[in-house]
């Protein structure tokens, strides 16, 4: 665990320049927009360590599988979300030496990534071996109006010098992926062009044909009035600069001005992008810095004002929030219904960028609450456009026609992962993709989604489910063989209690939406099974057998269910006795020995209990928790925020803050030594759920007569003076403000809303507010 982030409210602050830990600061200064997005790198050359990431959201490459041994199944490649054309680059050459923080000395140096008005600032003096000292400023932003464009203004000044400097913008698309399985190159140039203070290069990925057209157009100021100059333009392979030489006093201020633009074919026809990259650059140019910095902050006031916890009395839990707010406001829009969340977002290479079931299971709730409902509608329909090639996954791995399994991996909607133990056996996901759909259906309300695309998508799952299990004459039950569950310390168990139970809640869930659909919608259900020849009554029947006579492993002694069979043949022994320095233990132990300890990666039978907690009593949620919690290292970023809630949802009050403080700060202080390959986006969704549904309590209540309300149960914790968020609920906007003794819930809506709070019906006027006392022992 790393401390060296200066806590700050709004900011995320490196004061000194910490060498070692570059990568890690430049995964959590990245930038984004939801269209592009950029490391915190360094604009001038820099020869240190250093990951170089630019990304173009929905441009991916097929990286070919590269395995040991070939197995009947195995996806071909790995969809990765390619590094594009660098577009920051600034070098700056001063007579005869170059600016290189890692062959020179650096003083003052501070790097800030402001989260409340989405910009990133760095300054620092730098002392050339020559003993000539440069100040440097640089401020830069990917446009949250302007989509598609960032901009940079990078200012220097000689303190003890005059000289000729040289400065040369480019773009340089001859980049890599550093997880290259081949050490491939992925792009290849289309053209290229160069003109006064602009260049412009497009590029064409391999394999897959998408265009990127990377622009950029430079302005610059001496003591804040506009220079003319003259430039050098410069053409290499895939690379494009202008080369500018200035003569520059001491203690004059030069800044630099460069617009840039990334666009994509997925927008954008090929044969033309190039022009549309010159009218982008014509048009944010136009607009100038200033006002695109002050559009920027409009921007970000505007996404706060909805998306803002606020904590008082804890600085470290307050950064930590705004942090993953920020980072997930930077990585997906919901806007474009082709694009959906990758595990690293626009921060780091590592799981290709891809589609995981992290969205479905941690980020769809974050949406729904905080975002316009069709966000979180686009989310589930990137999954249903994608059913067809779901089917076509089970169909390789020999399941009959109709039934669906999930990628784990994919970009469009193929699987694309390449370990047997998780493209075969990890199929719990599929149950991720149902759930999401009863999570929007339940939140919004909104059932016409399951007669529109929902329906369909369940009974393809539930095909899956029917065909993977199996009748065992021995234990005269339905068990399901050879699986992987969320515990990814465990391969190729049997009867995975959370993936047989959610398995059997689909085929469930299914039932149900089967009647709702009937109910709303008869001619779309009729159209429905007419179309992917539906036997209701085979089908039904079947999954009903199933749901009845399902195998799931439990422990008569202790009262606990059993993440998988066998597991009690294994040494149980808490997280504590493992010797200090060997954790992570998975960069410590071999694999071998991770598989036969009881050592659980992330929450796997506490999974389904927080997915399904009405399902079961206290008393059980206490006894799986008591039972599996110490044995959890928590090395999966989507660990700890499942613990945070169960134990607030059970009055652990201190292991409920300390589960939150990791995930909130997961990346911030690199607690499984794994930033620098990128922040983890999806698990940050889980920080927020850590604090809304646990210390907020927020739940979605079913009621007896059929329909459903918002409840809360809020818990402050104790070292917290107070806590506030916003939530959106079918057509209502509410805060909810806790302190130590009184709860008050704001209705901005014009409409009354009826909620229960700490049990108690409690109905709020529109534009008004209700306040409630803690009770005691909070329900």
């Amino acid at each position: 665990m790393k401390n060296y982030i200066t806590q700050d409210p709004w900011c995320i602050v490196e004061e000194g320049f910490y060498r070692d830990f570059n990568e890690i600061t430049e995964s959590v200064m990245a930038l984004g927009n939801g269209r592009l997005g950029q490391r915190g790198n360094f604009e001038e050359k820099f020869t240190g360590k250093t990951l170089q990431g630019n990304y173009v959201a929905g441009v991916y490459y097929p990286d070919k599988t590269r395995v040991g041994w070939w197995k009947n199944g195995y996806p071909e490649y790995f969809a990765k979300v390619l590094n594009a054309a660098n577009w920051i680059g600034i070098d700056i050459d001063i007579e005869y030496e170059s600016l290189d923080l890692n062959h020179c000395e650096v003083r003052d140096f501070r790097r800030v990534l402001n989260m409340r008005e989405g910009y990133l600032e760095r300054s620092f003096v730098a002392i050339l071996k020559s003993g000539k000292e440069l100040q440097v400023t640089a401020k830069r932003f990917c446009s949250i109006v302007d989509d598609d464009a960032g901009v940079i203004r990078y200012a220097f000044k000689p303190l003890n010098f005059d000289a000729k400097i040289t400065i040369t913008p480019f773009i340089d698309g001859a980049i890599r992926n550093r997880d290259a399985n081949y050490d491939e190159t992925f792009w290849d140039e289309v053209r290229k062009e160069t003109g006064y203070g602009e260049a412009f290069i497009e590029l064409r990925t391999r394999k897959t044909g998408f265009h990127v057209a990377t622009g950029m157009c430079v302005e610059i100021e001496q003591d804040g009035v506009k220079v003319d100059y003259q430039s050098q333009p410069i053409k290499y392979e895939k690379y494009v600069a202008n080369r500018i030489t200035l003569d520059c006093m001491q203690d004059q201020e030069t800044a630099i001005y460069k617009y840039a633009v990334n666009l994509s074919s997925l927008n954008h026809d090929p044969d033309t992008i190039m022009k549309a990259a010159h009218q982008s650059i014509q048009h944010i140019t136009r607009k100038g810095f200033d006002k695109m910095l002050y559009e920027q902050k409009q921007a970000w006031a505007d996404k706060w004002k909805m998306n803002d916890i606020v904590i008082e009395g804890d600085v470290a839990a307050q950064q930590g929030i705004r942090f993953n707010i920020f980072q997930l406001n930077q990585t997906y829009t919901g806007e474009d219904e082709r694009l959906n969340i990758g595990p690293k977002g626009f921060t780091g290479e590592k799981y290709g960028g891809s589609t995981y079931w992290d969205t479905e299971a941690y980020c769809l709730p974050f949406y729904l609450s905080t975002a316009d409902q069709n966000v979180a509608k686009n989310l589930l329909i990137y999954r249903y456009k994608q059913l067809g090639k779901a089917i076509e996954n089970a169909q390789k791995l020999g399941f009959k026609a109709g039934a669906a399994l999930y990628p784990m991996v994919t970009m469009n909607g193929e699987e694309c992962h390449n370990e047997w133990e998780i493209t075969f056996e990890e199929i719990h996901r599929n149950g991720a993709i149902a759930y999401a759909i009863y999570d929007y259906v339940r939140y919004t309300g909104d059932e016409q989604y399951l007669a529109d695309y929902g329906l369909e998508v369940l009974i393809a799952i539930s095909r899956f489910w029917t065909q993977r299990v199996n009748w065992s004459k021995a234990k005269q039950n339905y068990v399901m063989l050879g699986v992987t569950g969320p515990n990814e310390y465990e391969n190729n168990v049997n009867n995975n209690w959370y993936t047989n139970y959610i398995a059997t809640w689909t085929l469930r869930y299914t039932l149900k939406a089967i009647a709702i659909v009937k109910k709303i919608d008869s001619d779309a259900y009729t159209e429905l099974i007419d179309r992917i020849h539906f036997r209701e009554e085979k089908e039904v029947a079947t999954a009903q057998q199933i749901i009845d006579r399902i195998y799931l492993p439990f422990d008569d002694e202790r009262g606990v269910f059993l993440q998988q069979e066998g597991f009690l043949d294994k040494e149980l022994m808490p997280v504590s006795d493992i010797p200090k320095g060997q954790r992570p233990i998975n960069q410590n132990w071999s694999w071998d020995r991770i598989l036969r300890s009881c050592f659980i990666k992330q929450a796997d039978v506490l999974q389904g209990l927080y997915f399904f907690e009405d399902e079961f009593s206290t008393d059980i949620l206490q006894r799986n928790f008591d039972f599996y919690e110490p044995m959890t290292v928590h090395e999966s970023s989507l660990s700890p925020c499942v613990h945070s809630i169960l134990a607030s949802k059970l009055g652990l009050h201190e292991k409920a803050y300390e589960m939150y403080l990791r995930t909130a700060r997961l990346d911030l202080d690199d607690y499984n030594n794994d930033t620098e390959d990128g922040c983890h986006i999806t698990s940050m969704a889980g920080t927020w759920l850590a604090v809304v549904k646990g210390f907020g309590g927020l739940r979605v209540q079913q009621y007896a007569n059929g329909g459903s309300g918002l409840a809360l149960a809020p818990s402050c914790p104790a070292n917290w003076q107070s806590m506030a968020f916003k939530i959106r609920f079918r057509g209502a906007l509410l805060q909810v403000s806790t302190t130590q003794s009184d709860v008050v819930v704001h209705n901005f809506a014009s409409d009354p809303i009826t909620l229960t709070i700490y049990g108690n019906e409690v109905t709020i006027h529109g534009n008004s507010e209700k306040s409630v006392t803690v009770p005691t022992k909070p329900q």
